[in-house]
């Protein structure tokens, strides 16, 4: 049988429930490239013709560990969102701006003067 949130939650500890929201948000806020993409209902074969490239070229790019900023940047721009690069310190977080201006191939984008 089926239980409510509400039900189960009335149950727990104060303690418990923080540790459990403190998990859920670490899980949301954490995430896979593929998880983002399925979370966003698109296929790689969706993604890929965004993209202009191959499906099998999305599934090698989901499973990198390490790629360019600009890469990372154009799969997720692909999917509806914007990267951001933040440094996380004990006193507050930075965003790093430098790589705002990176383009598709990787060199600094060009601004008229």
């Amino acid at each position: 049988m089926a239980h409510k949130w509400q039900d189960v939650r009335r149950k727990l500890s104060p303690e418990l429930e923080e540790k459990t929201r403190r998990e859920v948000s670490a899980i949301v806020e954490a995430a896979t490239l593929n998880q983002l993409r399925e979370a966003r209902n698109l296929t790689q074969a969706n993604l890929a013709n965004i993209l202009g490239i191959n499906q099998g070229s999305v599934s090698k790019l989901e499973k990198r560990a390490d790629m360019y900023v600009s890469t990372l940047r154009g799969f997720i721009q692909a999917m509806g969102g914007e990267l951001q690069i933040k440094a996380v310190f004990p006193e507050g977080e930075v965003e790093i701006e430098q790589f705002k201006d990176v383009d598709q191939t990787g060199s600094k984008a060009r601004t008229a003067a």
